[in-house]
């Protein structure tokens, strides 16, 4: 059973590994090598401060306390920091490690790279804010959860209230905007729903309103 689990662990393409409560490394997989570029022979018995960027520092100190508390650690990203001194996006997950006597020992940790997808991200983001034409996503009800800043111009309202107010409340005929997304959400699509924005001046504009559903995994 030992070896089964050492294998799972080995083979994982997350970085696990695990430290005592005062921070020393006390297990190292090779994933955690290929992602830190540190040698388990090298980590083991050192502090796990040696991937904490600058300013990251206190992390460990207030995780340790929450654990000791019983408080639970939610799934969380942050920064941790390569031995070239380089910096990648993780993704954490932090557990305890009990004794027999179900006294906490150590801590537990599956760190995932997703520098990756960050980047993935902010392209996507970059081709939104490109677009001249206003990019809004909302909630199945009806509640916006995004905007790029051409709907802020169209508008004339601030990002941070459009996010989480009603989406058919920025045009002239509300319910035939409500009528839109709901046959969206129902067919999957809306194309060239005509619709007339007013901006916050008064000012009224004519519009084509194209919509299509997007899923999980």
């Amino acid at each position: 059973y030992n070896f089964l689990l050492a294998s799972i662990v080995e083979s994982s393409e997350d970085a696990i590994l695990s430290t005592d409560l005062n921070g020393i490394v006390t297990s190292w997989n090779t994933r955690a090598e290929k992602i830190f570029g540190y040698s388990t022979k090298e980590i083991i018995g050192k502090s796990i401060r040696s991937i904490y960027p600058t300013g990251k520092e206190s992390e460990l100190d207030e995780i340790t306390t929450k654990l000791k508390s019983n408080q639970r650690i939610e799934h969380f990203e942050t920064e941790r920091k390569r031995k070239d001194g380089s910096l990648i996006d993780v993704s954490l997950s932090i557990s305890p490690i009990k004794n027999e006597k179900g006294s906490i020992i150590g801590i537990a940790k599956i760190i995932r790279d997703i520098s990756g997808q960050k980047r993935t991200s902010a392209y996507t983001r970059s081709l939104i804010e490109a677009s001249l034409d206003p990019l809004v996503t909302i909630s199945a009800k009806g509640k916006i959860t995004d905007v790029n800043e051409a709907t802020v111009k169209i508008t004339g309202v601030p990002r941070e209230t459009l996010i989480g107010s009603d989406f058919s409340d920025y045009f002239t005929e509300p319910k035939k905007a409500r009528e839109g997304y709901e046959r969206a959400f129902k067919e999957g699509f809306v194309a060239d729903y005509p619709l007339s924005i007013r901006n916050l001046s008064g000012q009224i504009a004519d519009v084509l309103y194209n919509a299509s559903v997007y899923k999980d995994d």
